[in-house]
């Protein structure tokens, strides 16, 4: 959420390439100073010259990596030409990781990190076993089979509105906290998150596809483009204008 009250910034500059992957959202490109803002995800920042962000007490953070704990009020000061900027679910094993180490250790990252000059997807690999080393979740081959079914059904229900865990419990025959358990285990976050992250996703492919931001919020299951605006703004800090078509975009499903 943006406390200023004013725009986040110039998300012109956010252009270049993107990732979106359930619980990850990542740039590569340059960071332009922003105005004060808050967002539930996770920042990480790397870039190849110093970036110096200010949190809301007035400290400053510079260093070629930051981490923004969620939810925690600050700006860009300083951006840099050259960077990557990734957006972690908090509630996910990585996301949860790198914001104790920011809360309890500082934002400034003093171990050198996955930066630039690489594949995005492989920068954010990197960065996930940065913050949690060994494996994160079960491979797709050892996945429960209510999950599989799971993830089959879910993009034709995120796409017709609202999804409730105890429904889709039924269809793909297990109860409602096992189904729960199993989620977050297997995927990595939990079921009404990946539901969120879902929208969002098709909504971008939306975009890409030539919907205007309503046509796109409604075929991804949003109440309006006023629904689609407040989560990207909660999420990430940032106006759906980063949707664009000029912003070339790897939509990794998977998770």
């Amino acid at each position: 959420m943006n406390r200023s009250g004013g725009d986040v910034g110039p998300e012109s500059r956010w252009g270049g390439s993107a990732l979106l992957r359930p619980g990850v959202l990542a740039f590569t490109g340059s960071i332009g100073p922003t105005d004060a803002h808050a967002h539930h995800g996770v920042q990480i920042m790397t870039a190849t010259t110093s970036l110096t962000v200010l949190d809301d007490h007035g400290g400053r953070h510079r260093g070629t990596e930051v981490v923004v704990p969620a939810d925690a009020p600050h700006r860009v000061e300083i951006g840099a030409q050259e960077g990557t900027v990734v957006f972690l679910e908090p509630e996910s094993v990585a996301g949860r990781s790198a914001h104790l180490r920011a809360v309890h250790c500082g934002w400034t990252v003093t171990a050198a990190l996955p930066s630039t000059g690489r594949r995005l997807a492989t920068v954010v690999d990197g960065l996930i076993e940065h913050f949690v080393p060994g494996p994160t979740s079960v491979e797709v081959s050892q996945r429960h089979p209510a999950i599989e079914d799971a993830l089959r059904l879910l993009p034709g229900l995120v796409a017709a509105g609202p999804v409730s865990g105890t429904q889709l419990a039924a269809r793909v025959g297990v109860s409602t906290s096992r189904l729960t358990h199993l989620f977050t285990e297997q995927i990595g976050i939990p079921l009404r998150r990946y539901v969120l992250w879902s929208r969002l996703r098709m909504a971008i492919t939306r975009v890409q596809a030539g919907d205007d931001l309503t046509s796109a919020a409604h075929g991804a299951g949003f109440a309006d483009s006023a629904h689609l605006t407040r989560t990207t703004r909660e999420m990430f800090g940032l106006a759906p204008s980063v949707l664009s078509r000029h912003v070339s975009w790897d939509l990794d499903s998977t998770g």
